[in-house]
């Protein structure tokens, strides 16, 4: 009993010690930069976590959410919410599928086991794009309207962070900082990024 309440206090007190991550991502002019994926990998260990299931919507001939980053290993559902059929489709290196056309909710999710960008189409709507980050790392999170975003529970130690925009112009590795997390204090970080059109 007292060996399990000790570990239950070293659980604890590594608890504790983890940090927050706190992200700000802006343009060239210095607004924020709304669907930016901010990643934090470890220099050590990356911790075990189970990846997930996680849903990408198709509402109004839209694919929603815009952005989504993912564990490496998750299963990704497309249910069709509209009442008109939808084809899901990508020719990225990191995952080459397509969904034949279809309404409501496909049979069996689709796994993503290789980390990269996927970019997704349909076939019929051209103008439905969307994108998929595929993580290494458990330590990540996507910015919203106020360009913001906070990575949390992240342990001390030297972590690599970077981030990806589908419209930036740099690549991704031009955007790396090297950090370090100390115990229980928060850390800020922040990026220039300088954005393409959309269109």
């Amino acid at each position: 009993e007292i060996w399990a309440l000790l570990l239950l206090w070293l659980g604890c007190a590594e608890m504790a010690l983890a940090a927050d991550l706190n992200a700000i991502v802006r343009d060239d002019n210095g607004n924020p930069v709304q669907n930016a994926v901010v990643l934090a990998a470890p220099s050590g260990r990356i911790p075990p976590i189970k990846p997930g299931t996680v849903v990408v919507d198709q509402i109004d001939k839209e694919y929603v959410p815009y952005v989504t980053p993912i564990l490496v290993g998750s299963l990704v559902s497309f249910p069709n919410k509209d009442n008109i059929r939808h084809n899901v489709y990508s020719f990225s290196p990191a995952k080459q599928f397509e969904l034949p056309l279809y309404s409501g909710t496909p049979s069996a999710p689709v796994l993503f086991d290789k980390p990269g960008v996927v970019a997704l189409g349909c076939n019929i709507h051209d103008w439905m794009i969307a994108y998929l980050y595929v993580a290494e790392t458990p330590y990540f999170g996507k910015t919203g309207a106020t360009g913001a975003t906070r990575l949390a529970n992240l342990t001390p130690g030297d972590y690599t962070v970077r981030v990806w925009h589908p419209w930036m112009t740099a690549t991704e590795e031009s955007t790396i900082q090297r950090i370090a997390i100390k115990n229980g204090i928060s850390t800020e970080v922040s990026w220039r990024l300088g954005l393409k059109p959309e269109f």
